[in-house]
């Protein structure tokens, strides 16, 4: 932990803690405990899971599941990116090819 870090406390299932993180990240710090927060709310609803252990491994499953969707479907839109870039240098390539030929056939009329 870094000397500049500061003490922020966060209310997550009606417990509160106190985290340390340097004061640029404070307002992330505190949305993402808003976001657990409503995930374990969300769980404990359900009336499926019982005890907060239980609850917060649930919700933390969710985000997890979520973000391996979300790192899949970027790691695809960079690969799609990728492939129409690569289809688009070759359509300018081809393109100032061709140019370049009509120009040296009108320079030799």
């Amino acid at each position: 932990m870094s000397d500049d870090a500061i003490p922020v406390t966060v209310r997550i299932l009606d417990k509160e803690y106190r985290v340390a993180c340097q004061p640029q990240e404070r307002e992330e710090l505190i949305e993402s405990a808003r976001m657990l927060d409503q995930r374990m709310r969300d769980v404990r609803q359900t009336g499926r899971v019982i005890g907060s252990d239980r609850i917060a491994v649930m919700a933390a499953l969710n985000i997890a599941h979520e973000l391996i969707q979300l790192r899949l479907a970027h790691e695809k839109m960079n690969a799609d990116l990728g492939r129409r870039m690569s289809a688009l240098q070759v359509r300018v390539a081809d393109a100032l090819s061709s140019n370049q030929q009509l120009d040296a056939h009108r320079e030799s009329v």
